[in-house]
């Protein structure tokens, strides 16, 4: 298939890099040339520099004959307006457009718009992708990342293993002897910052950062087997009063469970529009980094203190000060994932990756056919892939254990008439199947392969 990504930044990049890593055709468009280099540099790509929305750069790019034009810079009316060109001149199939503004998502998502004026076929939101985030991690506290899968029927949690963890040094394949009627499976580990797919005969050590997947029923029971516990959260404070921090407020204050929120945001026009729209949070204009407007926030009494400004030092240190005061959990927004080894040496509980999450729904957007969804592992190490089985699949009407999946590659999940299942080497995955892998990235295009859906796009 013929790509075109208008942006070489950060979600641009790694979008790149996951398509032309399964030998698509890529042709990467930034105005900034340094960008582009860099992209061309490093990946199997065509670089062209240029403005995206001028026509004669998308000619130059190959925009006659693309099939997907993914127009993801950081300036959303230059993003528009490549989608519209890109339908009108050179009559692309498909168009996907990153989007901040809730002014535009507002019109977009309203009865007001209309395709064939803004010819959008895949509108992504960032902070609406991020935010969704935050309150996933704030529903899972044991836990440093999760996302849902199976039509929201099972998740998929990353856990750290600490000292009380009662399956420390514990072979995986004796978890099924212990706990036989558990559906959790150790799909990734990250041992001394290198992610890998665990053997049944690795164990799991204390600092082990595990991604495990489970059916929502058995998650209580996950997390005390792994040594969590799950605490309610019923007082949240949000450091960040910005698109994030208020669609996070905003959405904490619409559930029915009573949930107190207290925002602190520096800027005083942004704590001034937060306080507006939202009807029972309080909105404290200062500095989250200030211990006495922390007490003020009755910090040392909170559940859980969720840091999203724009800068991820001051999201790290609020988390780390929001800590030292009481406060026992700490959740920060981080966009540079270098500083991620940081996070747990400091303390902070959990972080959100916007990138990895914006490039995932990227993913889940321009997947072929039967992908239902696709998660993001890390710095694009790994990705969760969600797809239904065809007839087609090589996969289909055989065992688990006859399967040659890669060594990269786990099943997580089968959901079977509406019923998850454990993957065990004598479940059989039949046609219509939904089945959930666990792939290194190198491994993507052979899961490709097994589900039959390299074939396009869309």
């Amino acid at each position: 298939m013929k790509v075109i990504i208008c942006g070489a930044g950060q979600v641009g990049w790694q979008i790149a890099r996951h398509l032309s890593g399964e030998k698509n055709d890529v042709t990467v468009v930034d105005s900034n040339a340094d960008l582009v280099r860099r992209a061309t540099d490093a990946l199997d790509v065509r670089g062209i520099s240029g403005f995206a929305s001028y026509p004669d750069v998308l000619d130059r790019a190959g925009a006659r004959d693309a099939d997907m034009v993914i127009a993801a810079t950081y300036s959303d009316e230059v993003n528009m307006v490549t989608c519209q060109v890109a339908h009108s001149v050179f009559s692309v199939p498909r168009k996907v457009a990153r989007l901040r503004a809730q002014s535009y998502l507002t019109a977009i998502y309203s009865d007001l718009y209309r395709r064939d004026h803004m010819p959008i076929d895949v509108v992504i939101s960032p902070e609406r992708e991020v935010a969704e985030a935050a309150l996933q991690r704030l529903a899972a506290p044991a836990a440093f990342d999760t996302e849902t899968f199976l039509s929201g029927k099972a998740h998929l949690m990353g856990i750290t293993i600490d000292e009380d963890c009662p399956v420390v040094n514990t072979p995986l394949r004796q978890l099924t002897d212990l706990f036989s009627t558990l559906r959790v499976i150790v799909v990734g580990v990250r041992r001394d910052g290198r992610l890998f797919v665990p053997a049944s005969s690795d164990q799991l050590f204390v600092g082990d950062n595990c991604y495990v997947f489970a059916p929502n029923e058995d998650i209580p029971r996950t997390l005390e087997v792994f040594g969590k516990t799950s605490k309610k959260q019923e007082r949240v404070v949000i450091v960040g009063g910005g698109n994030v921090g208020l669609a996070v407020a905003k959405a904490l204050e619409k559930r029915t469970q009573k949930i107190r929120v207290k925002v602190i945001e520096k800027s005083r026009k942004i704590a001034e529009r937060a306080a507006e729209e939202l009807e029972r949070t309080i909105v404290l204009n200062g500095d989250g980094l200030d211990a006495a407007l922390l007490a003020e926030a009755n910090i040392s009494r909170a559940d859980a203190v969720l840091c999203v400004t724009d800068d991820d030092k001051t999201n790290m240190l609020a988390a780390v000060r929001a800590k030292a005061e009481g406060c026992p959990m700490a959740i920060a927004l981080i966009n540079d994932p270098t500083l991620v080894p940081l996070l747990g040496p400091l303390g902070v509980d959990a972080y959100i990756n916007p990138r990895a999450t914006t490039v995932s729904s990227i993913l889940r957007h321009i997947r072929h056919g039967r992908v239902r969804g696709v998660y993001s592992i890390g710095d694009a190490e790994a990705e969760v892939i969600e797809a239904e089985v065809l007839s087609t699949s090589p996969i289909a009407g055989r065992t688990v254990r006859d399967i040659d999946f890669p060594e990269g590659v786990l099943v997580a999940a089968i959901l079977k008439n509406d019923k998850v299942v454990k993957p065990l080497g004598g479940v059989k995955i039949d046609e219509g199947d939904v089945i959930v892998l666990f792939a290194m990235a190198a491994d993507v295009p052979e899961v490709e392969r097994l589900l039959q859906v390299s074939i396009d796009f869309f």
